[in-house]
Order: C-alpha cells, then sequence, then structure tokens
C-alpha cells in the first residue's frame, strides 16, 4: 500500500476539438470588434477570453489523502470519497463535465452516481486511485 498522505495534481488534457473552435470564434470576434472601435465589446470579449483560459489552465484532479478533489477553475469543486469509487472506464461522452478534452475517463461512484475528467496522464491518475482503492473496475485502459 502506497503512503496515501501525499498529494497528486494531475492537470487535465486540453483537448484541440475546444481549443480550435475557440480560437475561430474568438478571433473572428476580435476583428469584427477591431473594425467597429467598439471598447466595450472588446473588453467584454478579453474578459471572457481570461476566464476560458483560467477555465482550461486550471482544471485539475488531486489525489489526496483518501479523496479524490476535481477542480474546474473557479466555477466548480467536487471532493469524492475514492473509497466509493466503483468502477473508471475510458469514453468520450461529450456531456458537459470538469474536463477541458474529449478524450476522458468516466468514474462511477456511490450507487449510481458518475463524473467525466480527462486527465493528461490517466494511468498515473488510474494508478494513484487504485492505490488506495484496489477493488475499483478499470475498462478500456
Amino acid at each position: 500500500m502506497t503512503d496515501n498522505t501525499m498529494q497528486k495534481v494531475f492537470p487535465s488534457k486540453i483537448g484541440l476539438e475546444f481549443v480550435v473552435p475557440m480560437g475561430l470564434v474568438f478571433s473572428s470576434v476580435v476583428f469584427l470588434t477591431a473594425s467597429n472601435d467598439n471598447t466595450v465589446a472588446q473588453g467584454i470579449l478579453l474578459f471572457t477570453m481570461l476566464v476560458v483560459v483560467h477555465l482550461l489552465t486550471n482544471t485539475n484532479y488531486t489525489v489526496e489523502a483518501e479523496q479524490l478533489i476535481i477542480k474546474c477553475g473557479f466555477l466548480y469543486k467536487k471532493t469524492l470519497d475514492i473509497n466509493t469509487i466503483r468502477k473508471i472506464s475510458k469514453t468520450n461522452d461529450p456531456l458537459s463535465a470538469p474536463a477541458a478534452s474529449l478524450d476522458r475517463l468516466r468514474i462511477d461512484y456511490g450507487k449510481y452516481d458518475h463524473i467525466l475528467v480527462s486527465p493528461r496522464e490517466k494511468a498515473a491518475f488510474v494508478r494513484a486511485i487504485l492505490d488506495i482503492n484496489p477493488n475499483v473496475e478499470v475498462l478500456g485502459l
């Protein structure tokens, strides 16, 4: 059994399927607002871009003690007891989730609950969970 008191942080993978469309939308809006010299629209756009970048770069999954802490910027934080995790499986489910990529893992916990995550280092993430709860069923990895 590994020392469960050590904190391990796993950043989310950032997928091009999010970055490219957002980049196209933002660059189009920048072009349109620049030609109109609309400083209010430019300010709103800059603020929105900063929020999106913050969410993409500050989505992570922390394994600490017997807890999994899932964070998506300043908007979302959930703590799961790792001992309630039943199954981890690979998925590309596009549902809204604290994940910055569609290359995801589905974590089934409790009786019927699940959450989608996208750790950059999936194998290390799953190992960290299994170190605490070796009874987790792992599918598709």
